[in-house]
């Protein structure tokens, strides 16, 4: 059957690479992109960083300017949403009561930051940080002099963490779990982020839970903690994860499991639907299990190979894991999936700013992590990816180079 009209729910990076390749491509069908912010697709990690200091416009975050976005001639409707999905008509309808047909249909429509549910979580001064929207609304609220308190010692909490302590605010995080991080980095990389931070003059406190939020008598924000301490502050970042939109996928009856599940193709249960980017489920077989990866790397990757494999090109969309993060003057990367059961080989101090975990299976470079240490780590993903053997005592001494190793 010919494809003549295909619809993107989403306008994230995802949705905005998916709807360049399909005219990169060569589709000259009608392209409807649905989203439900005001802007045209943008990247979300300058938001923390950059644009959260004010050393960037939100604008500079736009995939295209507007000049290249009006050239791909898509039917764009911002601020809409998609409310449910008419699978055997192959209908979307909106939040504007029309319905749009599709002959396919893309799901890039990611996630929404989790909230707490405890007393006083929806009192003013309390953000989230997901959206243009939301960067410019705490981006005023970070004030040079100012105390802020930072719930969650992942990498979005810890990326406002930094952007708030460069803009003098006195910084606290508080994290639940014994160490920062700890779903998604080895222990060595949690006590790294530790002592950084504390270094740079935040206070972080470790396995301490929030139990609800207050105003004093002088209109502060009070963070009660479950141990009884109380924290004073102006405001409050939480940034305790993502729940993913799959909803409209799930009420439509496609298949879920924390996120829309998808093979390589990015095809969802229903071969006309597929799916990318942060609410799209897959088999990393780089991971050995089904995931959702929260990443610049797959956003864009994931994104462009569901717009191709819309078209019905082949395409198999399985990247080895890619994650960084931008913190003071550190830049931390990871390739892979760091595994506690791999053999750990280090090169370099672990006590410096500088220097690479390696996680070899075998004599096999399974996945490497590490701060400031990007050329290294660019060989290190050719050794991932090639699968070439090493040996263990090359790669831990800093004497010869990665390309020798």
């Amino acid at each position: 059957m010919s494809t003549d009209s295909i619809v993107i729910v989403g306008t994230g990076q995802a949705g905005g690479w998916a709807a360049q390749t399909l005219r990169k491509e060569g589709f000259a069908g009608k392209v409807f992109l649905i989203g439900e912010e005001p802007h045209r697709p943008y990247e979300r990690p300058p938001l923390s960083k950059t644009v959260l200091s004010g050393d960037a416009s939100a604008e500079s975050t736009h995939l295209i300017n507007m000049e290249a976005f009006e050239k791909l001639e898509l039917d764009w409707r911002p601020s809409v949403r998609a409310t449910s999905i008419d699978r055997v008509g192959r209908q979307v309808l909106l939040s504007t009561g029309e319905s749009i047909g599709y002959d396919k249909l893309i799901l890039c429509n990611g996630g929404r930051a989790r909230l707490m549910n405890i007393p006083g979580a929806d009192l003013p001064g309390l953000f989230t940080l997901r959206t243009i929207d939301d960067a410019r609304a705490l981006g005023a609220a970070l004030l040079p002099g100012g105390k802020i308190v930072v719930v969650g010692g992942g990498w979005i909490g810890l990326e406002v963490a930094a952007t708030a302590r460069k803009k003098g605010m006195d910084v606290t995080v508080v994290e639940a779990m014994s160490r920062l991080c700890e779903r998604t980095v080895p222990p060595e990389i949690s006590e790294y982020l530790a002592r950084l931070h504390s270094k740079h003059g935040t206070q972080v406190i470790l396995g301490a839970c929030v139990a609800g939020f207050e105003r004093d008598a002088e209109g502060m924000l009070v963070v009660s903690l479950s141990d009884g301490r109380e924290l004073v502050c102006d405001a409050v970042v939480v940034g305790i994860g993502l729940i993913p939109n799959d909803e409209l996928a799930r009420d439509a009856g496609l298949e879920c499991d924390g996120g829309v599940v998808v093979d390589a193709q990015c095809r969802t249960s229903d071969p006309n639907i597929l799916a990318a980017g942060d609410v799209a489920a897959w088999h990393c077989h780089w991971g050995g299990r089904r995931m959702r990866l929260e990443s610049w790397q797959n956003a864009q990757e994931q994104g462009i190979a569901a717009g191709r494999s819309a078209l019905g090109i082949e395409v198999d969309h399985q990247p080895l894991p890619w994650f960084w993060s931008d913190q003071y003057d550190i830049n931390l990367q990871i390739y892979g999936m760091p595994d506690p059961s791999h053999r750990v080989v280090v090169r370099g101090d672990l006590q410096s700013d500088n220097f690479v975990l390696f996680y070899l299976d075998d004599e096999t470079i399974r996945s490497a992590v590490g701060p400031n240490a990007a050329r290294d780590l660019r060989f290190a993903r050719r050794l991932i990816e090639s699968r070439k053997r090493v040996d263990p005592e090359l790669l831990a001494d800093t004497r010869v180079a990665m390309s020798k190793v």
